[in-house]
């Protein structure tokens, strides 16, 4: 007996080919928007996320911020992996001083470090019983009320306003006063297309203080700079805790611009 709805081969053709140019497009759709993320990563704006304290009262740890990836041009850094396609940097600019920046750590050229760009090339710089000095001259500091954190057992810091030449301001803490391990240092002349970078936490930041493990930043390691939050998250609420999250956003911190 003959079905009501008989289907002809053609139709079941159709019907297959419609399938496999939905299939189609959906993986277009896909390329295409992984071929958009990717420029937009490489050329625009990276996001990065701050695991550590080291630019504590700037960023705190579980901010999550962008970085412009076109401020200082582009160098193999500026692309995945860091293909060694060319040297230099193409359409570069120079970083101001007080800028916070990513780069990538010279001695692996590979460890993503965010850090205060505190001397430029042909700058000399030493701390002197915590006080920052640029090129012999003392940089102004004005002490401000203590910062206190909202991550358990955080402890009160001393707080400062610095004011570095060229006028820009910015908050930094002294966790050990003015006794700390690099609140004392030699002076350290930068090189040519090179930077000399500190945390805003100035007694517990590894930076170009320390020149065995960080020195100083070779203009073509740096990534881009810090320009706002888009997320920041406290840490009071474990992943799977849903019921948590409400109270571990730090509200006020979306979408502040970086000073």
């Amino acid at each position: 007996m003959a079905s009501k709805n008989p289907r002809s081969g053609s139709d079941a053709v159709a019907s297959a080919e419609s399938s496999a140019g939905g299939i189609r497009e959906t993986a277009k759709t896909v390329v295409y928007a992984v071929l958009f993320a990717v420029v937009v990563r490489t050329f625009l704006f990276e996001p990065f996320n701050i695991p550590s304290g080291s630019m504590i009262p700037t960023l705190l740890v579980g901010d999550y911020l962008f970085v412009s990836k076109y401020s200082y041009g582009y160098s193999k850094h500026s692309l995945p992996f860091s293909p060694p396609i060319f040297k230099g940097r193409l359409f570069g600019s120079q970083p101001e001083r007080g800028d916070v920046a990513v780069f990538k750590l010279p001695l692996d050229n590979k460890t993503d470090y965010i850090k205060r760009i505190i001397g430029l090339p042909g700058d000399r710089i030493q701390v002197i019983a915590g006080v920052l000095h640029i090129n012999g001259d003392p940089v102004k500091r004005r002490r401000i009320g203590d910062f206190t954190g909202d991550r358990p057992g955080a402890r009160a810091a001393v707080q400062y306003l610095e004011t570095l030449p060229g006028g820009r301001v910015h908050k930094l803490i002294e966790t050990q006063g003015d006794f700390g391990q690099l609140d004392n240092t030699p002076i350290y002349t930068v090189p040519k297309d090179h930077f000399f970078a500190m945390g805003d936490n100035r007694d517990s930041s590894l930076d170009s203080r320390v020149q065995d493990r960080v020195g100083f930043v070779p203009a073509e390691n740096l990534v881009g700079r810090a320009e706002f939050l888009f997320f920041s998250t406290n840490g009071a609420a474990r992943i799977w805790e849903v019921w948590k999250w409400p109270i571990s956003i730090r509200y006020r911190r979306l979408f502040n611009g970086i000073e």
